[in-house]
């Protein structure tokens, strides 16, 4: 008996060597509890397409600088035309490794929308009317290196362009090390009684500074890593630094303004590729960048010296984000330069600047969500009321760990044997942490986001061509007035477009007859016309926000016309005019 238990366990051993190992599947409806690997989003897209083929077109845009596949999912109805005759709009997430949230919004966004056409009336409308192109993961090198390294929750952030940070003739040799091999790069401290900090009495894994006067107990070194190139320095050498965000063509500026801007504009790769990509889809009308964190949704200008956008535009900017700011409580509407920082080169200003989009950049996550809080709501700090602001963050965050997500956030202090420093303690916050949700808060926080993202949508142009009035004047002689009528949030072209003379603007023309005089509408009861003095059958407009604007042709002749409307982000509409 015990030979064939033997022989038995062997042929099973030997079957779970040849056979490969057993892969979850990503389904549709996609899900929501956890964060995707770069594979796995790009799984996730590719059975949307497949689960959706009628409304999904899926593509790579181009390469990372690692020679990852950067890819693009288009979202239209081609039944009710082609996606360049909508409105568009933009989403895109990851475009720094570390904030991987952007990724499962778009995700959810892409999954939500396919999901309730059909079932669901106003995304119904939504979808046959508008054109969507999402973008989940930027940065494809830094999504995927986030996962399959350790990290910090701030580290790996950068575009995989070598770059040598430390200026010694290396490029990225010095690189953080996971010394315990747990996944994470943590904290390293060493016990000192000259150390600028002590254990918090309140909670002893965690360290608070020391008074004047008072006695250490440890110094923090820095996060794990070794001294790689032998320079006496650790970590000083990263991966990068060319910093997505900085490297657009707008607006670019050199590293000794701009830290992490790159060599020059659009020197990386997938950067180059995705703005390419990008800037053919000329129905754009708002985009979205999904970054992390804060709870904030920024618009520009991202820098003071650009000036202020137009007051008309900053009106359509002040009603979308005011209404964000509702969908999701806590977070706040911002400007960049002013509420922030000043940035150059960034993709957001770029959309806005080239193709005349209104864009927002999303800040996502709020650290403040993990905290522990009494049934009264006054924050649960262990009694020391004169502790700083941030030691009351690391304490009502520990408690977080321990009591909603049972320690999963924090790792405690365990001694290592340091080739350096001798004696040392590893422990801290893990990657998935402070800046990233534990997996239970996903769902919510990529509900609320891609909600905003629909709200904006639903208020990209929406116009409607109307002949109010066909009125014979003399014999053969017609007087046409025309309304077109836009009762959504955004013009048919952004006040910044215009001043930039960006593109074409709106074209109604009359065909089919001899028009002999045409122009604005001022005053349909005073009879008051600004006629244009040349080529009348054409005129160029733009249809405002929540408004609209007529035209008077006067037109000779009989039998039927053509009425026409182009517009670059409002599509083409046509009426025929019959003539007695």
């Amino acid at each position: 008996m015990k030979k064939y238990a033997t022989i038995g366990l062997l042929l099973f051993l030997l079957m779970a060597a040849v056979l490969p190992a057993q892969k979850t599947e990503i389904t549709v409806p996609l899900r929501f509890d956890r964060y995707y690997t770069l594979n796995q989003v790009y799984e996730a897209m590719t059975a949307l397409n497949k689960a959706y083929p009628e409304l999904t077109k899926l593509e790579t845009v181009g390469k990372s600088d690692e020679g990852r596949p950067i890819m693009a999912m288009t979202l239209n109805n081609p039944k009710t035309g082609p996606s360049l005759d909508k409105p568009g709009i933009y989403v895109d997430g990851n475009m720094h490794g570390n904030e991987i949230q952007g990724g499962e919004i778009c995700l959810y966004l892409l999954d939500y929308l396919l999901g309730n056409y059909g079932k669901n009336p106003e995304i119904g409308q939504l979808l046959d009317k508008t054109c969507f192109y999402v973008v989940p993961v930027v940065n494809a090198d830094g999504r995927h290196h986030f996962f399959a390294d350790a990290n910090t929750s701030s580290s790996n952030r950068s575009i995989r362009i070598p770059t040598d940070d430390d200026r010694d003739g290396l490029v990225d040799e010095d690189f953080p090390d996971d010394l315990d091999g747990d996944g994470n790069i943590c904290v390293m401290r060493r016990r000192d009684p000259f150390g600028a900090y002590k254990t918090d009495p309140e909670d002893p894994r965690l360290l608070v500074r020391v008074k004047p006067g008072e006695k250490g107990e440890w110094t923090i070194i820095g996060e794990e890593g070794l001294d790689n190139d032998g320079d006496g320095r650790l970590n000083e050498d990263n991966e990068g630094y060319v910093d997505g965000n900085r490297n657009w063509g707008y607006d670019w500026a050199p590293p000794y303004v701009q830290q992490g801007s790159g060599e020059y504009p659009f020197s990386g790769t997938g950067i180059k590729a995705l703005a390419e990509w990008t800037y053919a889809k000329t129905n754009i009308c708002v985009g979205w960048s999904f970054h992390n964190n804060g709870g904030m949704f920024l618009r520009g200008p991202s820098r003071k010296g650009l000036g202020e956008y137009p007051p008309q535009d900053v009106a359509v900017y002040d009603y979308l984000g005011k209404q964000s700011e509702r969908i999701i409580p806590g977070y706040k509407y911002l400007i960049s330069w002013k509420d922030l920082y000043t940035t150059y080169g960034d993709s957001v200003e770029w959309l806005t600047q080239t193709l005349g989009a209104y864009t927002y950049c999303a800040e996502v996550y709020m650290t403040e969500s993990e905290i522990f809080r009494d049934v009264t709501g006054r924050i649960e700090t262990g009694g020391e009321k004169a502790a700083a602001a941030q030691e009351i963050s690391e304490r009502e965050r520990i408690k977080f760990s321990d009591n909603v997500v049972q320690g999963e956030l924090y790792k405690p202090w365990k001694p290592f044997k340091h080739p350096v420093y001798g004696d040392i303690e590893i422990g801290g916050w893990v990657k998935i942490s402070e800046r990233l949700g534990a997996p239970f808060q996903i769902k919510d926080l990529a509900h609320r986001n891609a909600m905003a993202v629909i709200f904006t949508a639903k208020h990209m142009p929406e116009v409607s061509l109307e002949v109010t009035e066909v009125k014979a004047m003399a014999k053969n002689l017609y007087r046409i007035r025309t309304r077109l009528a836009n009762p959504k949030a955004m013009p048919t072209m952004s006040y910044s477009a215009q001043k930039a003379n960006l593109y074409p603007k709106d074209m109604l023309k009359v065909s089919g007859a001899k028009v002999v005089a045409g122009g604005v509408l001022n005053d349909p009861f005073m009879n008051l016309v600004t006629y244009k003095k040349y080529k009348p059958e054409i005129q160029f407009l733009f249809v405002p926000g929540f408004g609209k604007i007529e035209h008077e042709f006067l037109v000779e002749g009989r039998g039927s016309i053509t009425i026409s409307y182009e517009s670059r982000h409002a599509g083409k509409l046509t009426k025929t005019v019959k003539l007695d």
